[in-house]
């Protein structure tokens, strides 16, 4: 089965390869000649996930998941949330993203965060859609070199690292992307063919 995963991301991309059971030959956007920023005007996560994946379909022709990830901190009522990616500017720099959560933070008590993952299937005319929750706290300041995004300010409850500091094996464990990519490849070995 060919089954095309809507990210420019190549990490992403490299993290959810990892976790595909053989039957299922995955491709990237670049694969399928998607080299356009696919819009995300949804105001939800969910909704960003379910647009991108309904794009490569109309425009592609293919059986696609796409997902949208977003940090959500208790005490910025939710924020970054759906503007994760580009909480600092359109630019969407990581260390900027990082730098702006950390002044936004600075003299708050409250750092309770969680990273929640959509993910929507557009498989053969169905809309499937996944959630993975992985609750944490932020921490003072940036620790590990591995990951991306906040993982180096974010420490999964019940844990010493922060996502920057694990394996991506036990990331994926405990991980919001992990979780909701289990159910994801639950519902696929369920209707293989």
């Amino acid at each position: 089965m060919k089954l095309v995963f809507a990210t420019h991301n190549q990490n992403k991309f490299t993290e959810v390869q990892t976790l595909m059971p053989g039957h299922v030959e995955l491709l990237s956007l670049n694969d399928i000649g998607c080299h356009e920023e696919i819009p995300e005007t949804a105001n939800t996560i969910d909704g960003n996930a379910i647009l991108k994946a309904e794009y490569v379909n109309r425009h592609y022709g293919y059986n696609c998941f796409a997902d949208d990830t977003g940090l959500e901190v208790s005490s910025l009522n939710g924020a970054p949330g759906v503007y994760s990616a580009r909480y600092a500017g359109p630019a969407k720099s990581d260390q900027a993203n990082m730098k702006k959560l950390l002044e936004d933070m600075k003299d708050i008590e409250d750092r309770s965060a969680r990273f929640k993952t959509a993910i929507a299937l557009s498989l053969r005319g169905n809309q499937n859609l996944f959630l993975g929750i992985c609750e944490g706290t932020i921490t003072q300041e940036p620790r590990g070199e591995k990951g991306f995004g906040y993982d180096p300010v974010f420490q999964p409850i019940g844990l010493q690292e922060t996502f920057a500091e694990m394996s991506l094996s036990q990331k994926s464990e405990i991980g919001h992307r992990g979780k909701a990519m289990r159910q994801l490849l639950q519902y696929l070995s369920l209707n293989n063919s």
